[in-house]
């Protein structure tokens, strides 16, 4: 079983702009969503992106007048955000996201986590232990922006098969394996080249939390303000911290 680090780099991270539909739809998504929660700069204007990849987050929030600190393990997506970035105020940092605060100078008004990155982690433990650590790390009022897709229901027989993406280039189906709190994922992608199709494929686990399970850690690590919605099986969440910054 490949770890997330390698299977993004056996498999993923060649196709994952392609996988969101291109990175312009990508983008439009993702600066909808922070439209829609109102998530502008109201303090130091400053953004940890927690699992950043290609900037599916960090260009969005960039444009809004953030200056973002973008952390991933993945090079070949960080190197995809710089060519988009232009001269935006976006740092990136090649780094395990639990370290996140080795590389921050002050607190940050923001921090998000999003597109499963969260499920990647290796226990609830660790998750909670981010929680915790986000929460330290933001000033007061600050908010953690978490979105998650929902594995917490068993998908069943054929089900477990499923079609991310095809086009004449390039076909990625997805089959899932559950287990009691992980679920395997299989990524299978076939692409189309000159000698013909390729096929490549790897599996990692993420984990199965549920948004109750995460509405409960955040209100541990000392979140107040707490809001959580659902859009097609997709899980959002944003914890802000109170005004007194204490827990």
């Amino acid at each position: 079983m490949a770890n997330c680090k390698e299977h993004y780099e056996r498999v993923l991270s060649s196709v994952y702009s392609w996988m969101y539909g291109g990175f312009p739809l990508a983008l439009e998504r993702n600066a909808s969503f922070f439209k829609r929660y109102d998530l502008t700069p109201r303090g130091s204007g400053t953004v940890i992106d927690l699992g950043a990849g290609c900037g599916f987050q960090s260009i969005p929030l960039a444009r809004l007048g953030y200056t973002m600190t973008a952390i991933d393990l993945d090079r070949q997506l960080l190197e995809e955000l710089k060519t988009h970035a232009d001269n935006m105020a976006i740092e990136t940092v090649e780094a395990n996201l639990l370290e996140f605060r080795t590389y921050l100078s002050g607190t940050v008004e923001m921090a998000v986590c999003m597109t499963d990155t969260i499920l990647h982690l290796d226990s609830p433990h660790v998750v909670s232990r981010l929680i915790a650590d986000v929460f330290l790390a933001l000033e007061p009022e600050g908010r953690f922006v978490v979105t998650f897709r929902d594995f917490t229901k068993n998908l069943e027989e054929l089900d477990r098969f499923i079609p991310v993406r095809s086009d004449s280039m390039t076909v990625f189906t997805c089959f899932l394996e559950y287990a009691p709190e992980t679920v395997k994922v299989h990524d299978l992608v076939y692409r189309n080249s000159a000698d013909g199709w390729e096929f490549s494929k790897s599996f990692y686990r993420k984990l199965r939390l549920s948004e109750q399970w995460l509405l409960d850690e955040m209100a541990k690590a000392g979140f107040e303000h707490i809001v959580s919605d659902r859009e097609n099986g997709l899980i959002m969440t944003i914890a802000t911290k109170s005004e007194s910054g204490k827990h």
